[in-house]
């Protein structure tokens, strides 16, 4: 189980060191088998602005002159070769005795007649993508957002000061296969109260479509529950939402489907997104499939069923497979406009056998 120092900050208020805490855990029964800081590699690497620069005759080189703030400086010599930097532009500039996660260490460097007192980066360098940062992923250097505080640490503005915990979880302990669940013994360890997340939510009556839900498999899926979300609007999850979900191994998809992993990941439920519109009499059916039939999952990759394996259909079709991967033909896409959220149970033997077949 991966989970955030910061995450767990959320719901304990946690007073000791991350190596004080990996200590903790151990004495409460889960084994710490690694703990990573985001932030590795990025010593001295601060958010710069270029105040002027020109072009260094005779070569491809730009020379830079990067204010980094006064503690660190305010004009700072760097030559590059990239063609997207411009004067004002705030950019990530890695000084003197930097360490990169590329594997970089900066010093002085001469090139052509001049010498270059540090480098200014790429997201590639930094070891990130548009994920985490929007426009890392340009052919260039990172051009960062205009109020980005000059002279900061970008570990500090990027949110990588945080540490990454990768926790055993014993197989008699499946509620601390979550955020939460780790969040109470760290809680219980630490003699602090536990702050539980906000499940608020409100609720508009005044849109209720005649949407069925059919389990013909009881025995497999006990419980199955379908909640219909209306005028949705296709887009990214928000940067801080997006970043915990990188960190802890998932991608970041769209907004829809980023609730659902992080409703799994945080509160250790499964969830799923269904376009409505794709669903044939807006209704689910939970039955077994039939020897031999098919099923393209989100992988589009197609999927050859037993009787063995548990699916999620509508009157008509199959949308998924129950507790390993939704239907291709049920995506979420950008004419989504209405959503139905599956919330289920389903057998973990079920669930693991398939998942392995």
């Amino acid at each position: 189980m991966k989970v955030l120092y910061s995450w767990l900050k959320d719901y304990v208020d946690i007073d000791i060191t991350p190596k004080e805490l990996e200590e903790k855990l151990f004495s409460v029964g889960f084994e710490v088998e690694g703990m990573e800081y985001l932030g590795e590699n990025m010593e001295k690497v601060v958010v710069g602005q270029v105040t002027s620069m020109e072009h260094y005759e005779g070569t491809h080189l730009e020379i830079c002159h990067i204010n980094c703030g006064k503690e660190l400086g305010e004009d700072h010599l760097i030559l590059t070769g990239a063609d997207n930097v411009f004067v004002g532009a705030k950019v990530p500039a890695a000084l003197i005795g930097a360490k990169l996660p590329c594997g970089l260490e900066i010093q002085p460097r001469k090139m052509k007649d001049m010498i270059s007192y540090g480098m200014l980066c790429s997201g590639e360098e930094l070891n990130l993508n548009k994920d985490w940062y929007p426009g890392a992923d340009v052919n260039g250097i990172m051009i960062l957002a205009e109020d980005a505080p000059i002279g900061m640490e970008m570990r500090d503005y990027l949110e990588l000061d945080d540490y990454l915990f990768d926790i055993s979880i014993t197989a008699n302990r499946p509620d601390c296969q979550s955020v939460v669940g780790i969040a109470k013994e760290v809680a219980a360890a630490l003699r602090k109260p536990f702050k539980a997340p906000d499940l608020s939510y409100t609720e508009d009556g005044s849109t209720n479509p005649d949407i069925s839900v059919t389990v013909i498999d009881k025995e497999t899926c006990p419980r199955y529950i379908g909640h219909y979300i209306y005028d949705v609007k296709y887009a990214e999850a928000p940067l801080w939402m997006k970043r915990r979900l990188i960190a802890v191994g998932h991608n970041a998809i769209n907004a829809m489907v980023d609730i659902t992993n992080y409703v799994l990941v945080e509160m250790g439920q499964p969830m799923h997104a269904f376009d409505l519109n794709t669903l044939e009499g807006s209704s689910i059916v939970v039955r077994r499939a039939e020897d031999k039939e098919e099923l393209i999952t989100l992988d589009e990759k197609t999927r050859v069923l037993t009787t063995n394996n548990l699916l999620i259909c509508d009157k008509v079709k199959a949308v998924g497979l129950a507790g390993v991967m939704g239907g291709l033909n049920s995506e979420i896409t950008e004419n989504t406009k209405e959503v139905l959220f599956e919330s289920a149970k389903f057998l973990t033997d079920n669930v693991r056998k398939t998942s392995r077949s």
